[in-house]
């Protein structure tokens, strides 16, 4: 049995999704976010040491990092749509996107995130200049960065209807949280392109399903 330690609007939730895809059988532990904090709980530590979700238990193994946990699966599961021969074109160009998305995609949303609550979190003294300091980052660094990521997806998706290739493949869900994450920040200043590649993913059976097991997900709702 495959069990996943699943922790609210999290990167967790591609997990749940793929199981679906794969149409594995599996169960869910789950876990909130402290509402002032945002951060894991702490029992999750009692699962791993660095306490962060996902964690994938299967057969006496602990596997964390979503893209460790997709590597596993997909070897699991073997050769198929979802997972292309590393022989082909679109085989390599899933594993990249599968690393890319957590490697390169991730660090500058998170930076952002961080900057932007970082007034927030001192002394209301302090918050002017703490402000002004984290809007300089974010103008001169993170949102130029962001930027480059975005005409990078926006010129995958151009060229073919999904990011590794003209099929659907295990990269397109690893992808989907940092398109997602973006999106519902700022849908206005996001590519269209972008904006129909994640209404696609989320019309999928496999990733409702993923919701109505996983629960509160503020990136999309249940149908």
């Amino acid at each position: 049995m495959f069990t996943i330690h699943h922790l609210n609007n999290s990167r967790s939730q591609r997990v749940l999704w793929l199981m679906e895809e794969l149409q594995f059988t599996y169960q869910i532990k789950f876990y909130q976010r402290d509402e002032i904090t945002m951060l894991a709980p702490a029992d999750l530590k009692s699962v791993h040491p660095l306490g962060k979700s996902p964690i994938l238990e299967h057969e006496g193994r602990k596997i964390a990092e979503t893209g460790a946990i997709f590597d596993y699966l997909l070897h699991i599961y073997g050769k198929g749509p979802l997972n292309p021969s590393m022989d082909t074109s679109e085989g390599r160009s899933m594993n990249h996107w599968i690393h890319y998305a957590e490697g390169s995609a991730m660090p500058p949303l998170l930076m952002k995130l961080v900057f932007d609550r970082l007034p927030l979190n001192v002394n209301p003294l302090m918050r002017p200049l703490v402000r002004m300091v984290s809007n300089k980052a974010i103008k001169s660094y993170v949102t130029p960065q962001i930027a480059n990521h975005v005409g990078y997806w926006s010129q995958a998706l151009t060229k073919n209807q999904w990011f590794a290739g003209s099929e659907f493949t295990a990269a397109d869900i690893m992808m989907s949280f940092p398109l997602e994450a973006l999106t519902s920040r700022s849908p206005q200043a996001i590519p269209q392109v972008i904006q129909d590649f994640v209404a696609k993913i989320h019309a999928r059976p496999a990733y409702q399903a993923a919701l109505k097991k996983g629960g509160e997900y503020a990136y999309a709702k249940a149908q």
